[in-house]
């Protein structure tokens, strides 16, 4: 079988780009090593830029000494290096009540270094208000935002020298030491008296738990949460008669009994502003974003502000507070709106569903690395069940527009099916996102909630992935099978769902 594919492989395929791309997915299927930048300047590699600056940068060529990480930085990349200057390290040192490095532990000093490294190449053009787009190497992102034509850095670092090109990556100076951030989006708010009621309101209802998770054990190692909260200061209840948090428990049309069920009403209302995953303000699109539980949905529209829950008849809204939001957490970012932010059903938006943008499937290392292979089409994963050889991880960046640099690949006969998120209750067609275009790409059927929808040759380019409409008078998970009728090889990436008006 395998010896016939090839032969057709390559009589399919004229482009010497494509043979070669195809070629190493499909003849060697080994993993590849995280990619290294390569060394393209004359320029110092940033450790040694570093040691070589002792008038400027002293204290942090010595804290990189001290941990071990300057032939890292002479070796690998890409990097952004966010460089205190020895006046800024110095200023730490009054902030912490030290006299010099060797006052903090060794985990200190290790966290430190690497909250000012990104493993990534930025430069200053690359950062706009909300936060950079990689995170740092503690796994944090870092907020950005701007005071005139000065970037700053989590609020309080200004960049002072731009776009100091090293031969592997940028280094951009800073005037003040970027202070790891220790607590979570709950503890964050919760120390700012100016949130007391909402605050409270996360306690009573205990999501408060769920949000101080900032990590927790997932198999051999351990996963990181993100969590994005829209909150509301008491400056703002009190505009409405709202004075404490009893207050906002009868303004909600709610008693203090049973305040953690899903059912209640101030449940219902504190839970509206808490968002799964991280959203700093770059990283919001026009679209709706799910809440914890996955019951509702929370709309944001962007054109000359971020319009939260946009009423299109009355072009109502509600804002954020931008001086009181993209405040970072270690495990997540706050955001102050500038009303009290009710709970509704927005109107439906695009949803596209990813077929790698799963949890568990997150976890894994190959994840915008290298091709992966799994076998066990029962138990890799809780949301995608498949029956093949395997399911390939294809990771190829700016490969194709519907891409998104990485999907789920599969050879052969077989079958795959992925469970997606809640989609919010309305009419939608639904659609996806695969390779076309080659007589090596196969026929299926398509399923959606156990009922076939459509029958798709993927071979002739151009071929349209429509499997027809549904109308979801709930918000639920909704499933989603291709069934391969002709022997090919598939590349699925998203599922679509467009609302029908």
């Amino acid at each position: 079988m395998y010896t016939n594919y090839f032969s057709k492989f390559f009589c399919g395929y004229k482009s010497v780009i494509l043979i070669s791309l195809f070629t190493c997915f499909l003849l060697s299927f080994c993993v590849q090593e995280p990619r290294e930048w390569k060394l393209k300047s004359t320029e110092q590699v940033a450790g040694d830029y570093i040691q070589n600056h002792p008038e400027q940068y002293s204290e942090f060529a010595k804290l990189v000494e001290m941990t071990g990480l300057r032939s890292l930085l002479n070796i690998r990349g890409p990097f952004t290096i966010l460089l205190p200057t020895d006046a800024a390290m110095f200023d730490y040192y009054k902030l912490k009540n030290v006299n010099s490095l060797t006052d903090f532990s060794e985990s200190e000093r290790s966290d430190l270094v690497r909250y000012h490294i990104v493993p990534a190449e930025i430069s200053i053009s690359d950062i706009g208000l909300g936060a950079l787009r990689e995170p740092n190497a503690l796994g944090d992102f870092l907020a950005t935002e701007f005071q005139g034509s000065d970037i700053y850095i989590n609020k309080d670092s200004k960049i002072i020298d731009q776009n100091i090109r090293t031969a592997n990556g940028y280094i951009h100076v800073i005037g003040r030491v970027i202070d790891p951030i220790t607590k979570d989006v709950y503890s964050l708010l919760a120390s700012n008296p100016s949130y007391s009621i909402f605050s409270q309101g996360l306690s009573l209802t205990g999501l408060k738990d769920t949000l101080q998770i900032i990590a927790f054990p997932y198999g051999s190692k351990t996963a990181r949460t993100r969590f994005t909260l829209l909150a509301v200061a008491d400056s703002t209840y009190h505009r409405y008669g709202i004075n404490d948090v009893n207050g906002l428990i009868a303004w909600c049309g709610a008693t203090s009994d049973n305040l953690t069920s899903k059912e209640n009403s101030f449940y219902r209302y504190i839970e509206y502003h808490c968002l799964n995953k991280s959203y700093f303000l770059s990283q919001f699109r026009t679209t709706i974003y799910p809440i914890l539980s996955r019951d509702n949905y929370v709309s944001v529209a962007i054109a000359e502000d971020y319009k939260i829950n946009l009423d299109r008849k009355t072009n109502k809204y509600t804002g954020f507070i931008l001086p009181e939001s993209n405040i970072p957490s270690k495990n997540g970012v706050v955001h102050t709106v500038q009303g009290l932010l009710p709970v509704i059903d927005p109107e439906p938006a695009v949803i596209v569903c990813e077929t790698t943008d799963y949890f568990d499937f997150q976890q894994e290392d190959c994840i915008g690395k290298y091709y992966k292979k799994w076998h066990d089409g029962q138990n890799s994963f809780e949301k995608i069940k498949f029956e093949a050889d395997y399911l390939l991880y294809y990771y190829k960046p700016n490969q194709r527009p519907n891409l998104h640099d990485d999907c789920i690949s599969m050879l052969g006969y077989w079958w795959v099916e992925i469970t997606t998120p809640k989609i919010m209750k309305g009419r939608y067609a639904v659609s996806a996102g695969i390779w076309t275009g080659s007589q090596d790409m196969p026929s299926f059927s398509a399923y959606v909630d156990g009922i076939k929808v459509a029958d798709i040759d993927a071979r002739p380019g151009g071929t349209k992935m429509d499997f027809g409409e549904v109308n979801y008078t709930t918000t639920e998970e909704h499933k989603v099978k291709l069934v391969c009728t002709n022997w090919g090889v598939l590349f699925w990436d998203t599922v679509i769902f467009t609302p029908i008006k």
